[in-house]
């Protein structure tokens, strides 16, 4: 912070609450009176923390601190009897912000139990974990909705997704039935929600499948056998039930993935979303947090009008491109009116009323069924902007064994690209793996990525406009006949390798990118293919 600004570091102070220790001490409202042990339910807050005045509502925002604030009953949280069997404890879990853990039952069935509550602590730089950066950090955790992820589940259901259904629980600040993590929830409001990771764990909405993955496992399945599918138009239809909840933080780890086993062989592996912490996110009605809002444009914020749709998906980027490389832009349309169709009024007001404790409801349950009724109607728009975001450049990846790319500039507003297996059997035909054709209106750039193995890639065509096709063989040998031509466009195809070990055709119109040191090309964020 520039020190020729007192005044607003003063302000910033201030607002941010210069207080030693930022978190209630206890959930429960009278935290000084033993609990008895047969308590069943408490009145607690989310977070009176997050209280502010005129002054600190007028810089951070008044976001969603009257439902951190609001007093409300919860259950007191009970591991021997929260579900059948009862709870005993797995292991320790969560990311940079929250305190979470995994519970299993005595049959193998894993749970998660997180704070609703965040320190963002972890997520800055040393030098900068104390004083009012750290304080106003913290505070920018009010404007996610304490209790949307209660809201979601029935949503859900409607849209045709599986899901968890988290529940809401105090837990005691005397309770020991946590093993060694007890002590870290203690006097805390918690969520609890299945798991759905690993075979222990299929039952319920993912019944029927073979295997249950995070990202990161479905993705090296998917790039190592081109047996192995993704179902596109599935994800596409959770990622437009996200946008329209305004839930902008969708990366690949907040999926898990269930593969099921198709009559022809193959295996697709359908998405299952997890973690709804920042449904219903209100973020720039405060100086300082309106600014932040256009500085770092994914913290978007959910009101009856769409914001950024890059926004509402950029941290999801990475799985997008992967997930929805083969959907066709006639699906976004479909799926949203799909949607329309199923988020019925009747669905939305039981969602709203069910998901939020009856106090929170009266603050904010009226306006939420407004605005998502509104953002409802605005569905297809959304989904239009968002399959022009996702078009503008496609990367279609083959897998670790050996495929045939072929790229067919058929005309100007027509070029498609296929994906073929190549058999080591000289008998049987090539597998059509992938097909989708490209609009140069809509795609600026189509990226096609080999691996590893032997593969091909075959361009033809004479047309005037197309995309401009970006080839990664990968690792290993690899051939390139390209016999396209665009007009004033001699090299719209470019190859991009090592120089040896691969065959650029003589006579090919496609720019030679090749370099001596490249190794391996940036698929993933490794750099290895994954």
């Amino acid at each position: 912070m520039n020190l020729r600004y007192p005044s607003l570091l003063l302000l910033l102070t201030a607002a941010a609450c210069n207080r030693e220790t930022y978190f209630q001490p206890d959930a429960r409202l009278d935290f000084a009176t033993p609990l008895p042990p047969t308590a069943d339910s408490v009145r607690v807050t989310a977070g009176r923390h997050y209280q502010r005045g005129l002054l600190g509502r007028w810089l951070l925002g008044r976001h969603h601190r009257p439902s951190w604030v609001q007093p409300v009953t919860l259950p007191v949280f009970k591991p021997q009897s929260a579900v059948p069997g009862g709870l005993t404890f797995g292991k320790i879990g969560g990311g940079f912000q929250t305190i979470s853990m995994t519970l299993v039952t005595p049959t193998g069935r894993s749970y998660a139990l997180r704070t609703i509550d965040k320190d963002p602590y972890r997520t800055l730089p040393k030098v900068l974990r104390q004083g009012f950066v750290l304080k106003t950090v913290r505070d920018a955790t009010s404007a996610g909705m304490p209790y949307g992820a209660f809201v979601v589940p029935a949503l859900a259901e409607a849209a045709g997704l599986p899901h968890a259904t988290p529940r809401p629980y105090y837990v005691r600040a005397d309770e020991t039935g946590l093993g060694a993590a007890s002590e870290r929830f203690r006097g805390k409001v918690v969520l609890l929600e299945e798991k759905f990771e690993g075979k222990q764990n299929i039952t319920g909405p993912v019944a029927g499948a073979q295997a249950l993955e995070e990202s990161e496992d479905m993705l090296a399945a998917r790039y190592a056998n081109p047996r192995q599918h993704i179902d596109g138009e599935a994800f596409l239809r959770a990622r437009l039930l996200d946008i329209w909840l305004g839930d902008w933080d969708r990366h690949e780890g907040q999926w898990s993935w269930a593969a099921y086993a198709q009559a022809d062989g193959r295996v697709l592996w359908r998405p299952v979303p997890q973690d709804r912490d920042q449904v219903f996110f209100r973020f720039d009605d405060g100086a300082v947090s309106w600014l932040a809002s256009k500085l770092v444009s994914k913290f978007r914020t959910f009101r009856p009008q769409y914001q950024s749709i890059e926004g509402y998906t950029r941290n999801a980027s990475f799985i997008d491109e992967r997930a929805l490389a083969a959907v066709p832009e006639a699906a976004y349309q479909r799926t949203a009116q799909e949607l329309q169709a199923r988020l019925t009024d009747e669905v939305i007001a039981r969602a709203v009323r069910q998901g939020l404790p009856p106090e929170v409801y009266q603050l904010e349950g009226p306006a939420m069924e407004a605005a998502l009724r509104a953002r409802r109607a605005k569905l297809p728009r959304a989904a239009e902007a968002f399959y022009r975001l996702k078009a503008h450049r496609v990367v279609v990846a083959g897998t670790d064994q050996n495929e045939r790319f072929v790229v067919e500039r058929r005309n100007d507003t027509a070029t498609v690209v296929s994906v073929y297996d190549l058999p080591d059997e000289e008998k049987r035909k090539p597998t059509l793996l992938y097909r989708r054709t490209f609009n140069p209106a809509a795609t600026h750039t189509v990226v096609l990525h080999g691996l590893q193995g032997k593969d091909e890639f075959i361009v033809s065509g004479r047309v005037n406009r197309s995309p401009f096709v970006d080839i990664y063989g990968g690792p290993g040998s690899d051939l390139v006949q390209d016999s396209s031509r665009v007009a004033g466009w001699r090299k719209r195809t470019r190859f991009f390798d090592s120089r040896r070990n691969n065959e650029l055709e003589p006579g090919s119109e496609t720019k030679d990118r090749t370099e001596h040191s490249v190794s391996s090309h940036a698929f993933d964020r490794d750099g290895s293919g994954r």
